[in-house]
């Protein structure tokens, strides 16, 4: 998917519609993952960010996911939890895909990917899982992914690289675009950019998703 498709979808009444919508506290029916990233104070607070702690494993439940039991022990008590926090330490909480300091951060030599791989390697773990652990400690850098981004993105690892391309592309106007519509939103300028996206990506398509024939299911490369 070209950058200026990306473009032409965050741009508008409808995806500020989406977005207010998304996040809105005073509706009978909301999303719970309007909170997964401020939830307890987000999860790279300064105080806990190179920690998996039992606040994040509650975040992730936000967006419909749930680390196994014994997976969960290791992140929270055991060897699991001391390697993604020697990872995670090397990945600086100010930095966003799409700028120049995210390049080294998101190869597969990168700590990032290798935490990634990491927790994937869990039994009960799969990529989706492993992308929103991460992205609850790394919001800005990494992104929320699952099987409806997938349908409109293309498939991990090389959908992180790609879409850091799209986000610097034009001397970053896909993240200036993606700034401004947070704002018109009046949704907390604490959302990452990342989360603009993913959320207007993933309201647009997720319910022709659960649909079996799904034109896009799984199968549209970004390229």
């Amino acid at each position: 998917m070209h950058a200026s498709v990306l473009l032409d979808m965050v741009r508008g009444p409808e995806a500020e519609r989406t977005l207010r919508w998304y996040f809105a506290e005073d509706r009978v029916q909301r999303y719970t993952g309007r909170r997964f990233e401020a939830w307890h104070g987000g999860g790279n607070r300064a105080a806990t960010r190179d920690v998996i702690t039992d606040d994040d494993l509650i975040a992730v439940q936000m967006l419909n996911v749930r680390v196994p039991a014994e997976v969960a022990i290791g992140l929270l008590d055991g060897d699991l939890g001391r390697k993604i926090s020697q990872l995670l330490a090397d990945i600086d909480t100010r930095i966003e895909m799409g700028t120049p300091a995210a390049s080294d951060l998101i190869t597969e030599e990168s700590p990032a990917h290798r935490a990634w791989q990491l927790l994937k390697q869990q039994h009960g773990v799969d990529y989706v899982i492993a992308g929103k652990l991460l992205a609850r400690k790394r919001p800005a850098l990494i992104p929320v992914y699952d099987s409806v981004i997938r349908c409109q993105l293309g498939a991990p690892p090389r959908m992180w690289q790609a879409l850091h391309d799209r986000l610097a592309a034009d001397n970053g106007r896909l993240r200036q675009q993606l700034a401004a519509l947070r704002a018109h939103s009046d949704i907390p300028v604490t959302v990452s950019l990342l989360r603009v996206l993913d959320v207007v990506l993933w309201m647009r398509h997720h319910s022709q998703h659960r649909k079996r024939n799904c034109p896009a299911f799984g199968t549209v490369p970004l390229n």
